[in-house]
């Protein structure tokens, strides 16, 4: 009776072996973890494989309920091509197509092993971007794939550990009857495309881009010439736009780029990124339209009138979404050459303004950009607005309110510098707030400008901000850094004691560089009126020199 059991199970092990060779195709499901813990909610991963090719996709996509743009990766065994596949939501594909990439993956298969799903797995393990992978892989279904494109030639990988603690685990295998059709490659073909297009256009599938400006020109001329789309201001320091928002979803992150070159302009200038308020019965196209006398004027005391800078009853001042800093002549001055200096070739400047978008879901606003210079060169520039989407479908509901901007966009055309500083008072105004169950916060930019020794360009100056009278917050915005920024400014003077203009520290901002926000607690104002007032000990002129502060703040509430 035993020698028959031994005979009946050494042929159960032959004909279990000989009926694994014979699995034409089969299917595994993957699912992702994080230190034992399963991803909720996740789509899992699923691995379509057969002798000669195999097939990376996920579930949703085969029950066609996967958001674009939808990828897959096809792997043929037999010419050791790996095929991508992306279809956008306007129903167009690409494919690329790499005959290299199986060849060029590099394993150490060690003699550690163990059970996965009942098959025995050996242990790979392989450097992927300075993350170490491990891959679990078994030969015992004599078929090969994986749940990405790494490892799809060792075998059968039924589980990928990086880093020791984010895993992607086989769950389920089904030995399938027939090989399925979707294991074929879409005939007619894609359009195909080489790879660094293909990453390329997926990446930008992936979220709206909103172009502004494209290489436009902002510089001194005596009549600038506007047309249909942009126009042109403050002898064409200041260019224009209207653009149109779509509905923003809640969660989504809205990001603004600015790409700069000098275009003849040897200097570091003040450059400002703005929204136009269109919602009282002034605004500041009046301004640029009329001129800088038509804007509201703020006067403190000193003798000066200030136009535009301060919310009224019935004007709002300008929503500025970014200030930045050209460098010394970014590539029109590449040509001073410096021994182990590579200039770069423009400046590009980024930043999130998410918080800001309410000013902008699915409204049609005036967006501007200027650069404050007098050179007929001038700079050429180029601005992007992108929309990466969030998963809710509530836009935020968000309040934001424009208070002041005493950045003096309009110079060229006659907007008093903000000079305004110079007295106890600095800069008062009032506003209203609906609520008194929201918490406030004030998005407040400020930089100092006085370009000599004793200027406030270089002279670290305290910023206090009173609400009601009484003082909320109180900082000195100072720049240490603005020499990592040198091989931005190759027309940066050079002096005695072995620096650069560009390297030195500023009062918050360097050439070459965003000044970002910063975010001021007020928490629960009383709903109905208050008072602000920012104080800044700006310094005394020295003969023609004088300082002065551009300072912009947005009242949010959550």
């Amino acid at each position: 009776m035993k020698k028959h059991f031994v005979l009946f199970f050494a042929f159960a092990l032959i004909f279990t072996a000989e009926a694994q060779k014979n699995i034409k195709s089969i299917k595994v499901t993957y699912l992702r973890s994080n230190n034992g813990k399963v991803f909720e909610n996740q789509d899992p991963i699923l691995l379509f494989t057969s002798k000669k090719m195999s097939l990376v996709t996920t579930e949703k996509i085969t029950l066609k309920k996967a958001n674009f743009p939808i990828e897959q990766t096809y792997v043929d065994f037999q010419f050791k091509t790996t095929s991508q596949l992306a279809e956008f939501k306007n129903k167009s594909a690409i494919l690329s197509v790499d005959s290299l990439a199986l060849g060029k993956q590099k394993f150490t298969i060690t003699d550690q092993t163990k059970k996965i799903l009942g098959y025995t797995c050996k242990k790979a393990t392989t450097s992927i971007n300075s993350n170490s992978i491990e891959l679990w892989f078994t030969t015992d279904l004599n078929l090969k794939g994986a749940p990405t494109a790494l490892g799809q030639d060792l075998g059968l990988v039924l589980e990928m550990v990086r880093n020791g603690n984010t895993k992607t685990t086989a769950s389920k295998i089904e030995i399938l009857k027939n090989t399925p059709a979707l294991l074929d490659l879409p005939n007619p073909l894609p359009k195909k495309v080489d790879q660094l297009t293909y990453k390329d256009l997926l990446w930008k599938s992936r979220f709206t881009t909103i172009p502004v400006f494209e290489k436009e020109i902002i510089n001194f001329m005596d009549n600038p010439k506007s047309n249909d789309s942009i126009l042109k201001f403050a002898s064409g320091t200041i260019i224009l736009k209207k653009v149109k928002f779509p509905k923003i979803n809640k969660g989504s992150n809205i990001f603004i780029d600015v790409t700069e070159q000098s275009n003849g302009d040897a200097y570091d200038r003040t450059g400002s990124v703005f929204l136009i308020p269109t919602d009282q019965s002034i605004s500041f196209l009046d301004g640029l339209q009329k001129g800088a006398k038509s804007l509201p004027v703020y006067e403190n005391g000193n003798g000066e009138k200030y136009q535009g800078v301060v919310r009224t009853e019935n004007y709002a001042p300008l929503l500025e979404l970014m200030r930045f800093f050209t460098p010394f002549g970014v590539k029109h001055f590449n040509n001073l050459e410096l021994k182990n200096k590579v200039w770069q070739d423009s400046v590009y400047y980024r930043q999130d303004i998410s918080e800001l978008t309410a000013a902008l879901d699915e409204k049609e606003v005036w967006i501007g950009m200027n650069i404050g210079n007098y050179d007929n060169g001038g700079h050429k520039v180029s601005l992007n607005i992108t929309i990466h989407p969030g998963y809710a479908a509530k836009s935020e509901d968000k309040w934001l309110l424009p208070l002041f901007n005493t950045n003096n966009v309009m110079e060229m055309a006659g907007q008093q510098y903000a000079t305004m500083f110079n007295t106890e008072k600095g800069l008062e105004l009032t506003f209203e707030v609906p609520a008194s169950d929201k918490n406030y916060r004030l998005r407040y930019i400020t930089t100092g400008h006085g370009g000599w020794g004793n200027g406030d360009e270089f002279v670290p100056k305290r910023n206090t901000i009173l609400v009601d009278g009484k003082e909320i917050f109180a900082f000195v915005p100072w720049r240490t850094d603005c020499g990592s920024y040198r091989l931005s400014n190759p027309a940066s003077g050079n002096f005695n004691d072995g620096l650069s203009s560009s390297d030195l520290s500023r009062s918050n901002w360097c050439p070459g560089t965003v000044t970002p926000p910063v975010y001021i607690e007020l928490g629960k104002l009383s709903a109905g009126k208050h008072s602000m007032q920012i104080k800044i000990p700006q310094g005394a002129p020295e003969g023609t020199s004088f300082s002065s502060w551009n300072v912009s703040g947005v009242l949010i509430a959550d």
